[in-house]
């Protein structure tokens, strides 16, 4: 009989960072991901999304790791290795939270479009951390898209007084776009996480 191993989403443990993200915290490995969605010769407009995640009680955790997939300015989702050689475009990140500071992840990326008439621009997010047995998913939706979100199909599944928690705020312009998004897991300004 074959004894089978611990996965990471069975352990708990504080290695899921540098375990996930080596390059990120400094270790002699090659990170898979990491936290640039797209190169600079991507087309489409260049954002940066940076956001903290906050505990139950509004600590900043320093040792969580974001997880981004999403589509490129054309609401294509990246097919091939050749396709993503040709345009810079990844569409996933990985990012801890234990390297910064202030405990951010701060990922770059372009602008996604939408994939279809039923969905506004928004990005899938995973999100992991020590404690956490099962990944949290949520999306990130952008407040300069407002106009798209009603049509959007599955933010119209979440109540009206939660959708805030999705929506990515602009930031004071600096040269390059960018957005603030926090996940909060508990308490008051809990992120909507879906079942997937």
């Amino acid at each position: 009989m074959s004894v089978l191993k611990q996965t990471p989403s069975q352990t708990i443990g504080p290695f899921f960072a540098y375990g996930l993200c080596p390059e990120q915290y400094n270790f002699d490995l090659k990170s898979l991901f990491t936290p640039v969605l797209a190169e600079r010769h991507t087309a489409g407009q260049p954002i940066t999304i940076e956001g903290r995640v906050y505990d139950g009680s509004g600590q900043a955790v320093d040792d969580a790791v974001i997880e981004m997939l999403q589509a490129d300015a054309a609401g294509e989702y990246a097919r091939s290795l050749e396709g993503i050689a040709a345009s810079g475009f990844k569409g996933f990140a990985r990012v801890g939270t234990g390297t910064d500071p202030q405990s951010r992840f701060v990922v770059e990326t372009i602008k996604p479009g939408a994939l279809g008439p039923a969905s506004a621009p928004h990005i899938e997010v995973i999100v992991m951390m020590r404690g956490m047995l099962l990944h949290a998913y949520t999306r990130i939706y952008f407040e300069d898209d407002a106009a798209a979100h009603g049509q959007d199909a599955v933010l119209a599944a979440v109540p009206p007084e939660r959708r805030g928690t999705l929506i990515a705020r602009r930031l004071p312009d600096a040269g390059r776009a960018a957005y603030q998004f926090d996940i909060h897991l508990q308490g008051p300004h809990e992120t909507v996480f879906f079942d997937v």
